[in-house]
């Protein structure tokens, strides 16, 4: 047993239990970085147990996780059939036949010191503004269907923005498991019968198959989804139910072919009892509703999802059951849950598997001993737990800044209380505009502005130090930056093109 300088065991061997997007990511990613360290890695799944297979948008954090892995960018897209990805459309979220994109990028930058939000709101009030959206780059390529990779020039209004990947998340988890088994990583294929815990201190000592195999390891990760085999059925760890917040708990998925070029975004539209998403691929388009079983049943939320479908569907619908929350632990003892198993929150804003990232990288910037000290657990869960309470609050805000009233769903939710540290946001945002800042959490400025003022929240006044700058200076920058903003991205190739030359997947898979 190899032991660190200071007497402690180290750990020896990994078990993943579940495969799928979440377990070959972590595999994946404990692979490139434990590769030289003499630590074994082992995956068990069974091929006759489904993945959800629903998250196919992603956040701009995931290109930080394939150059970790040293992937190639295009050879990746082309064996997930991914487009790029510059934000999220909302439709009919603040009133029906409303739209905003919650875009990649900032809105403008800084006069004076104020920030760029305070102008255009002042000059909003003085007739003097366009769309907020007319000041993003990333807004009007995804508008004008257009894409370019950013500027490495940070002067250059081009460099303004990042982007993420619309990718089918199977071939994905295909992609990263060939990466893992080449570099270590050892799948045993099965199901598992029984999970053996040491008496001393209720660690996870084995997991048994129900072939009879018995596969022990110092460190287990649950990526088994929701049912969560080993951090809840196991170790009862116990879960934090948010539906009184966020109260969807079904989902109906479907691709469907494309019948027109592939946009650089994600849609969601809100619908009488949730929301649809949106997600074009190279090879087709994935669709699904998101719903709450209260206000409409799964026969006629399928069938929704299939009128309003651009094309001829590829399949038919499949439907998820889930209780939005999040593990009471999610590393508890040996075990650390990661991906379905830790929690859920809907993917409204395609954070599932940036948590999943997060997750790993947090992981191995604790990466514990066979002690797992109380410590290391406690710190690891106070990370994970603030970034799923900060993703809840941003969801939340996208159903309580509406102003629909035209079904029972959406007057309900409109008036259901939400959590207090959403509350306090809103307020300051509405007396002047302010958006609050965190230390720690995904969701920055830009992100907070894109939603409230898309969803028709306007705030009474603005920053005051706005007044220091002459109105006509302000009024003539927005002016310059709008048409510098439409110029860049006219210059763009349309986001098909730029695929086509750089990878496209016809034929790959």
């Amino acid at each position: 047993m190899a032991r660190d300088d200071d007497g402690k065991a180290r750990i020896g061997k990994i078990v993943i239990v579940g495969g799928g997007t979440a377990g070959w990511m972590t595999a994946a990613g404990l692979a490139a970085v434990l590769g030289d360290s003499g630590v074994s890695i082992a995956l068990v799944e069974s091929a006759e147990i489904g993945t959800v297979g629903v998250g196919e948008a992603t956040v701009p954090h995931i290109r930080h996780f394939n150059a970790r892995l040293g992937l190639d960018e295009a050879d990746f897209m082309r064996r997930t059939q991914a487009t790029f990805k510059l934000g999220i459309e909302f439709r009919d979220w603040g009133r029906k036949g409303d739209s905003y994109i919650h875009p990649f990028g900032g809105f403008g930058q800084p006069i004076g010191g104020v920030a760029f939000h305070h102008h255009w709101l002042r000059a909003r009030q003085r007739g003097e503004a366009a769309d907020l959206e007319a000041y993003s780059l990333p807004i009007i390529a995804a508008r004008t269907g257009r894409f370019a990779p950013p500027s490495p020039d940070p002067r250059a209004l081009a460099s303004t923005f990042a982007y993420a990947y619309q990718f089918d998340a199977g071939l994905y988890a295909a992609y990263l498991r060939t990466y893992a088994e080449a570099r270590g990583v050892v799948r045993t294929e099965g199901r598992i019968r029984d999970v053996t815990l040491r008496g001393e201190d209720g660690f996870i000592e084995a997991v048994v198959l129900e072939s009879g195999e018995r596969i022990e390891g110092d460190l287990f990760i649950d990526c088994s989804g929701f049912r969560g085999l080993l951090i809840e059925q196991a170790l009862k760890t116990g879960y934090e139910d948010w539906t009184r917040w966020l109260p969807c708990d079904r989902a109906a998925a479907v691709p469907c072919e494309a019948v027109e070029p592939p946009g650089p975004y994600t849609r969601a539209t809100s619908d009488e009892a949730g929301w649809r998403w949106r997600i074009p691929l190279q090879h087709r388009v994935g669709n699904g509703y998101v719903y709450c079983s209260g206000y409409i049943s799964d026969d006629e939320a399928a069938k929704v999802l299939l009128e309003k479908l651009d094309g001829r569907p590829q399949a038919d619908p499949r439907f998820l059951r889930f209780t939005t929350g999040r593990r009471r632990r999610q590393w508890n003892r040996n075990c650390v849950a990661i991906g379905l198993a830790s929690g859920f929150l809907e993917p409204l804003e395609s954070t599932s598997i940036h948590l999943i990232q997060v997750a790993i990288t947090t992981l191995l910037e604790m990466f514990p001993d066979q002690s797992c000290a109380q410590a290391d657990q406690d710190e690891y869960n106070r990370v994970m737990d603030l970034e799923f309470e900060r993703i809840r609050d941003f969801l939340v805000l996208h159903y309580h800044a509406t102003q629909r009233d035209d079904s029972p769903f959406w007057r309900d939710k409109a008036a259901a209380p939400i959590p207090d540290s959403l509350s306090y946001k809103m307020a300051l945002f509405r007396e002047r505009g302010m958006v609050v800042k965190y230390r720690d959490g995904f969701f920055l400025e830009p992100s907070w502005l894109a939603v409230y003022l898309g969803q028709n929240i306007m705030p009474q006044g603005y920053d005051p130090m706005t007044d220091a700058i002459d109105p006509k200076d302000s009024a003539r920058l927005l002016g310059e930056l709008q048409a510098a903003v439409a110029r860049t991205a006219q210059a763009m190739p349309s986001h098909e093109a730029y695929i086509a030359r750089f990878c496209d997947a016809r034929g790959a898979a």
